[in-house]
């Protein structure tokens, strides 16, 4: 697996080309919640003062996704697109701000972020949420539960088994080992 970059962090990432120009920066992440993954960009200006570029950033023209710039091939990976259809994509695909819920109808926290793959993947691994204190008595904490365990997600909500609370924990390092033995168990690698 690619390392995990947080959707919020890549706002403002500079677009840069092969060639070492940059190009563009990102504004927002696009991302498809029921098929796990970044569909595209939208986009400011080569300056972060520039404003909104009514051009977009399509997933399958970028070459590779890292903590610190979106790389692509060359500027013409760029495509034109309507403002408004930037807009209604960037909206359809926010997940930051839903509720978190179990499928038992226990709302267990807000969504705070989403961990992707770097690298070419650009899949959708993680939540991350703020966990209401019956989740975690005492106070608020930031939780992490794996993407493969939502039943739904939509702007509004993410659904997850209530059994799925089991794998949700605080610190990532731990949360990607608990979420790796499952995955073994799963498989058979593990009894």
């Amino acid at each position: 697996m690619s390392e995990l970059l947080a959707v919020r962090s890549l706002s403002t990432l500079p677009v840069v080309t092969l060639g070492g120009d940059a190009v563009a920066h990102v504004k927002d992440t696009v991302l498809d919640a029921e098929a796990g993954c970044i569909t595209g960009f939208t986009l400011t200006g080569r300056t972060l003062l520039s404003g909104s570029l009514p051009r977009d950033l399509p997933w399958p023209v970028v070459h590779s996704l890292g903590h610190h710039a979106v790389m692509v091939r060359d500027g013409k990976a760029l495509c034109d697109l309507p403002l408004s259809v930037a807009r209604r994509d960037a909206l359809r695909g926010r997940l930051l701000g839903a509720q978190v819920l179990t499928d038992e109808g226990d709302r267990l926290g807000t969504v705070l972020d989403v961990l992707v793959e770097g690298g070419t993947s650009g899949r959708i691994v993680a939540f991350r949420f703020a966990a209401h204190r019956e989740l975690v008595p005492g106070s608020r904490h930031r939780m992490y539960v794996p993407r493969g365990e939502a039943v739904s997600v939509s702007g509004r909500s993410l659904v997850i088994p209530a059994q799925a609370t089991t794998y949700v924990t605080d610190d990532l390092p731990d949360f990607m080992a608990r979420v790796g033995v499952f995955h073994a168990r799963r498989t058979g690698a593990l009894p």
